[in-house]
């Protein structure tokens, strides 16, 4: 870390949150010389809302960066002190694998990636100007201080902080963090711009002090047994595995909130930017769903030695007083004391419709955006942006093409497409129903979808790419082997599938489609497989199961492609199309769209949603035809 009057690199990158060290590690690994500017060198690392990485559709975003080689799984497996797959008992394409982490161990282990990176240098500083060419080209930034850093790219990834206003009740404060500054230079300098500029929110439950927490009559909800870590380079857990608690709000709860919704920064009309709708703050859930007696509240602790519980399902901006009697009425902690208050954070975003699908600012050459200033919320989301954003920012500094990540081939490229193309009204949250290829897109073959496109564009180290052949080839074996095996129905009967005595003999690839197939029996069936093979069998069981499914997918996908300029008919009655929610009902009867490829862009509306409205304008056409 050091100070500078003038130096010059070949990217810089402005913030050391999710989206900056991922973005400043990829750039590095591609070779490239790179500065990472923050407020704080202690800031870097930091998870400033939830203690968690991963969940639906997150998790998948997160064992995508790291076939790409990025560093937030590796980190998050480090710092885990639960592991959980979400969805367990669901299909293999919409588990979500989570860590419960420890925000101590977190913060050090990304440190010590980002410490250890050849050609990185952290920089403390505000930065409160953009370095141009006449033309408009960005060529650096320049610090408070009167220093400038140059070079051939400037990435900027200042997540909540652009003119930020932190909110607990009606008394407001200027940060984007508790403890922390905003940046209004900055963000002055990005409307200079000509940029769209708009205005989100977000927040945080208060802390709570653990051993004020009676815990004894409290639900408990331990890790797996199995663990599904992050990184393919990891199969166990580095630090000693924890349980959480779950309580419940009640009626006093909603009662205490309800008679002081004038007192929220959001319902007393403080705040004017629009939070996250799936993620909404108590307030919000009271309103929202006034018919719901209660709502769940996980009690995750923020670390192995910290004595503070993140109560996840109750953030809130209601004033201290309040915050502490809704949160005396909840089961376990009528004695919980608040170590720190929840609050509200509202901040600027830029439209991420003004971006490339590389994440450049369009007629602003030198200029990347990644991460929360694009409108998104979490950290997944911000990462997957900061690799994709480097990634391109050196491509471009080489005067090579942007890569491209395609919605067929990644979550990534469904986000930065959604982004892209349909802009955002509200903080967007990656979600697998946001992919038409999700049965493709499955978080267990993350590695075959995109480690070879990391490596052809030079952000897969040698190490991992030897590692991910040594698999590859290792499974194609194993799937060869598998297919010479005949198994006839009497054989399969007896290792527990529910077949016909009659029915035909299976190769055993064929067999783990099958829904009773229990893995651990065909290994001990087969000859010279082992225990120590199961990982690869159960990553082929599932590209088993998908395969026809994935066929009949990608013909859906295609009609509806073909289908683009089908006109919708003006009569035609939205709520009685089945499988659409009624909140896609809402949303199609207010914009009332002309045409699939109108339907298919409204935010928030989901591939199946499309290929139900596709069947339903036919049925309807057939019948006008008839």
């Amino acid at each position: 870390m050091f100070h500078v009057k003038h130096r010059d690199f070949d990217i810089v990158i402005v913030g050391a949150g999710h989206a900056g060290t991922e973005a400043a590690h990829a750039a590095c690994r591609m070779g490239v010389k790179v500065a990472l500017v923050t407020f704080r060198h202690g800031d870097i690392g930091v998870m400033s809302c939830n203690p968690a990485i991963g969940g639906l559709g997150k998790g998948h975003l997160v064992r995508e960066i790291d076939a790409l080689d990025g560093i937030m799984g590796r980190v998050a497996d480090k710092a885990a002190i639960q592991f959980r797959l979400l969805n367990r008992r669901k299909g293999p394409a919409v588990r979500g694998p989570r860590v419960q982490a420890d925000r101590a161990l977190y913060q050090a282990a990304m440190l010590a990636e980002i410490e250890s990176t050849p050609n990185l240098s952290v920089i403390e500083g505000e930065v409160v100007d953009l370095l141009a060419e006449a033309d408009g080209r960005i060529t650096g930034v320049a610090l408070a201080d009167g220093a400038e850093i140059r070079a051939g790219a400037t990435i900027l990834t200042s997540g909540t902080f652009l003119r930020s206003l932190m909110h607990i009740g009606s008394e407001k404060s200027v940060g984007g963090r508790m403890g922390a500054a905003a940046s209004i230079k900055l963000a002055d300098r990005i409307l200079d711009l000509g940029l769209r500029i708009g205005r989100l929110k977000t927040g945080t439950p208060p802390r709570l002090k653990a051993n004020s927490i009676d815990f004894s009559g409290l639900e408990r909800q331990a890790g797996d047994a199995d663990p599904t870590l992050f990184s393919f380079l990891h199969d166990k857990p580095f630090a000693p595995q924890i349980s959480c608690s779950i309580t419940h709000t009640n009626a006093a709860t909603h009662d205490v909130i309800r008679n002081n919704l004038e007192r929220s920064a959001m319902y007393g009309g403080m705040i004017d930017g629009t939070g996250p709708r799936y993620c909404p703050s108590i307030e919000d859930k009271v309103v929202r769903f006034a018919e719901k007696d209660s709502h769940q509240i996980f009690l995750e602790p923020e670390g192995l030695t910290s004595d503070l519980i993140y109560p996840n399902g109750i953030s809130t901006s209601l004033p201290a007083d309040v915050q502490q009697d809704y949160v005396n009425t909840i089961k376990g902690l009528e004695k919980a004391e608040i170590v720190q208050l929840g609050y509200a954070i509202e901040y600027d975003y830029v439209d991420p419709r003004g971006l490339t699908s590389g994440l450049q600012v369009r007629g602003v050459p030198g200029l990347h955006l990644a991460g929360q200033i694009n409108g998104t919320t979490g950290y997944e989301e911000a990462a997957a942006q900061g690799l994709v954003a480097a990634v391109n920012a050196v491509r471009s500094i080489w005067g090579e093409d942007a890569v491209h990540f395609s919605r067929s081939e990644s979550y990534i490229g469904v986000m930065i497409d959604d982004l892209t193309t349909r802009g955002v009204t509200e903080p967007y949250r990656m979600f697998t129903s946001r992919a038409e290829y999700r049965l493709m897109l499955r978080a267990d073959n993350a590695d075959t979808r995109l480690t070879p496109l990391g490596a052809a564009v030079g952000c897969v180290s040698a190490e991992r790419l030897t590692e991910f052949n040594q698999k590859h080839d290792a499974l194609a074996a194993m799937k060869t082997r598998l297919e010479a095996v005949d198994l006839p129905a009497k054989t399969l009967r007896e290792l527990g599938t529910d077949v016909k005595e009659d029915a035909q003999t299976r190769t055993g690839y064929d067999a783990l489609r099958l829904q009773d197939c229990d893995v651990d029996k065909i290994i001990a069936f087969v000859p010279s497989l082992t225990a120590d093979h199961r990982s690869l069998v159960e990553r082929l069981q599932c590209d088993a199961i998908y395969e026809f499914y994935i066929e009949r997918q990608i013909r859906e996908v295609d009609m509806v492609r073909a289908n683009e300029a089908l006109t919708i008919p003006r009569d035609l009655q939205f709520s009685s199309i089945g499988g659409l929610s009624a909140e896609l009902v809402s949303k199609f009867e207010a914009v009332q769209p002309e045409t699939l490829a109108q339907a298919a862009r409204i935010e928030g509306v989901t591939p199946a949603a499309v290929v139900n409205l596709l069947a339903a304008i036919k049925r309807d056409k057939r019948r006008a035809a008839s």
